[in-house]
């Protein structure tokens, strides 16, 4: 059983990794994720749990950030405007009562200048300025020095409060005093900037998916009444009017408009839509009133899908990720311990001052918090998952984001992936003295009971001809259709056979074989051949764009799998330029292929599946990367994919890959921003070269920079 908290307020990355690994060590608790950038706590409870696990997930939050309050994530409410009520949802809560919280930081820094003109300018005693000093200290760092104790009193010794609350105690006490409460001053100045950086942070990529729709309007008894999605039931009839979001995936029963799909699938060409047709929720009705029959609860439309997934792709982190989290537990500590040494051990062996050498341990204190680290890492990944959703592709975790830069060998299915999916007539070639109108005729005839697309493809054409005529399907006896082979069917004397060639083979029915590529119905009346008929599935437009585009971004080897006979496989391969195809595959040879194809990339790369992500699933599971195509709406590819293209766009895969690279590239920038910059000064501060000022920078300074090039990869074109 899932459950989803938000935790208001929570402005700590390393808080935030110790409350995850803290929940997911509670009793009764199986897996939990906590999503920094979100504030949303997962929490999948044991099936047999039946109690209540707020009260623990509280005591464990208010164990590490006291201030962050936990509610269960629940739907904002509406009033009868449609406006979200105060207190609902996501909300991070207060936004009065600013001046009381910035009170001590102006008053601190107030007294920390009068102290400065007491002790400089004029000649007062030294008491006074301390005594300004201590207060300004108080003001600036009492929560600090307090948040340490506390940690300290439960087991957690080595974070940023405690080594700001040492070296800075340390500073008092070797009578450092101005640049005790001036590392304490910037310290919190380096917060605030910090703090408004990841709010702006948190506020730009969460607009990336604002598509959650914020009511609906239910008819009821003649009326519109507003409600939450969530409250409307499938069958329901809702009212979109011009400029709002669809709310629900629905059939739209009364009315046409435009709709804008650029949340959903990147495009921003409007897309029109009538009486008859599917909506999804998160479209947005440019114009026109349309009536709409709701098809699919709130948690199971689209919309939902596409939040949930990425809200919840920091479940699965990237190696990178994990390297941080795991680099940070065994740094802090690390240099907690050096800082110690260069403190105590030079003045032991008589080369320099106590206050020197201590001076110089307090500053390699400040300089080595990890914050930059911990917080710009997974802000970069999820700026690109949501960088990428915005371009209408789901990534489900930051470790598939990773994946993408590796690509080595990349499979791709042939129908609804390369190719369009929708079977149309081709070729008619008629023969014997026999018209094209009745050759399609007496195909149309054969096919009158199957539900086949190649059936369909044949009578659509042929009632275009007849001007919407439908056959009568009394007039049909002895049909039977023959496994593999085709159709045979009497129409009134008249006996007609439609099928592949096996089909006339054996019922003895001399014919001449077509040479265009496409799938072949030869039709015989009374064992006379009267032609055939040649079905393509067209290649999508951007098919041959894709593969190209693949071979640019470093991918080895294409390669197309699929069911359909060799020589459309291979003419379909030829136009794309493929390296390598394999036709007339069932599901579990499909499989068979992937394998060997496993076995050839090369050392420590990824192949990819490229699937619709219904009829492949095995393959995508078994696949490095599974990818479906065209997944907009469809269960079955959200569930067994890893990425979901949202367009039938084959290369939409270039452009993932591109948004993985950059990703990538931005993330270990700021690893080597920031462990370059730290490592320089901690050299500097262990030599007595850099002050206390600039240790501030190297700590606070770095992870602002780090923060504001993280969020450049929201600006992907």
């Amino acid at each position: 059983m899932i459950q989803e908290y938000v935790l208001v307020g929570l402005d700590c990355a390393h808080c935030a990794n110790k409350i995850e690994k803290a929940v997911c060590a509670t009793d009764n608790v199986e897996e939990a994720t906590l999503n920094f950038v979100t504030g949303i706590l997962r929490v999948d409870l044991a099936p047999a749990y039946q109690g209540n696990i707020m009260p623990d997930l509280e005591k464990i939050v208010h164990q590490y950030e006291p201030d962050v309050t936990v509610r269960l994530k629940t739907w904002p409410k509406v009033d009868k405007h449609g406006y979200k009520e105060a207190g609902c949802g996501n909300s991070e809560g207060k936004k009065d009562g600013i001046i009381a919280e910035y009170a001590p930081l102006i008053t601190g820094a107030a007294l920390f200048a009068i102290g400065i003109l007491l002790n400089r300018a004029f000649a007062f005693p030294l008491y006074i300025p301390l005594g300004v000093f201590i207060v300004s200290y108080i003001l600036l760092g009492g929560k600090v020095v307090w948040r340490a104790l506390r940690n300290i009193s439960k087991g957690q010794v080595f974070d940023e409060n405690f080594l700001m609350s040492v070296a800075t105690i340390g500073a008092f006490a070797i009578g450092d005093y101005t640049e005790a409460v001036a590392v304490m001053l910037f310290y919190q100045i380096g917060e605030l900037f910090q703090e408004l950086a990841i709010k702006r942070s948190k506020k730009s990529i969460t607009a990336l998916m604002d598509i959650r729709p914020d009511f609906a309007n239910l008819r009821h008894n003649n009326d519109l009444v507003k409600v939450t999605p969530d409250s409307v039931s499938v069958g329901d009839i809702i009212v979109v009017k011009p400029g709002e979001k669809i709310p629900l995936d629905g059939t739209i029963i009364e009315g046409k408009a435009m709709l804008d799909t650029m949340a959903l699938t990147g495009e921003s060409v409007p897309r029109k839509a009538t009486s008859g047709d599917t909506v999804l929720s998160g479209c947005i009705n440019q114009n026109g009133v349309l009536t709409i029959e709701v098809t699919k609860p709130f948690g199971e439309s689209t919309v939902a899908k596409i939040i949930d997934l990425v809200e919840n792709a920091s479940s699965k982190k990237a190696p990178t990720e994990n390297f941080i989290t795991t680099f940070s537990r065994y740094y802090t500590p690390a240099v907690v311990g050096m800082a110690a040494l260069i403190a105590v051990l030079p003045p032991l062996f008589s080369l320099g001052a106590w206050t020197e050498w201590i001076n110089r341990g307090l500053i390699f204190l400040v300089i080595s918090c990890p914050c930059a680290l911990v917080i710009s890492i997974p802000l970069g990944y999820f700026g690109g998952i949501g960088g990428a959703s915005r371009k209408g592709i789901l990534i489900k975790g930051s470790n598939f984001l990773e994946a993408l830069t590796k690509l080595d060998i990349v499979v791709f299915d042939k129908t609804g992936t390369l190719t369009k999916g929708v079977f149309e007539v081709s070729a008619l070639q008629p023969a014997n003295g026999f018209s094209a109108e009745t050759l399609l005729e007496k195909a149309a005839v054969a096919e009158a009971f199957s539900k086949h697309p190649i059936a369909l493809s044949i009578r659509k054409v042929a009632m275009n001809i007849a001007h919407g005529k439908e056959i009568d399907q009394n007039t049909l006896s002895d049909y039977e259709e023959i496994s593999g082979q085709g159709i045979q069917v009497k129409a009134g004397e008249t006996s007609i056979l439609a099928g592949n060639e096996q089909l006339l083979t054996r019922e003895g029915v001399p014919f001449t074989p077509t040479q265009i590529a496409g799938t072949k119905v030869y039709i015989a009346v009374n064992k006379v051949f009267i032609g055939s008929i040649v079905i393509s599935d067209e290649i999508k437009a951007d098919s041959s764009k894709a593969i190209a585009e693949l071979k640019t971004k470093g991918v080895r080897k294409t390669v197309m799998l699929t069911g359909d006979n060799p020589e459309i496989a291979k003419a379909i391969a030829d136009k794309l330029n493929l390296d390598e195809y394999h036709a007339g595959l069932l599901p579990g040879q499909k499989v068979v292929q992937l394998e060997r194809l496993n076995t050839q990339k090369r050392a420590k790369t990824k192949l990819a599946f490229v699937g619709d992500g219904i009829n492949d699933a095995p393959v995508l599971a078994r696949a490095d990367i599974g990818i479906a195509m065209g997944g907009l709406g469809s269960d079955a590819a959200i569930e067994a994919a890893d990425i979901v293209i949202m367009t039938d766009e084959p290369s939409k895969l270039a452009t993932a890959i591109d948004i993985a690279k950059v990703t990538k590239r931005i993330v270990w920038q700021n690893i080597t921003f920031a462990l370059g910059i730290k490592g320089c000064f901690l050299i500097l501060g262990a030599f007595g070269i850099s002050t206390m000022w600039e240790a501030v920078f190297a700590d606070v300074g770095v992870c602002v920079l780090a923060i504001f090039n993280a969020m450049r990869i929201i600006k992907i074109n």
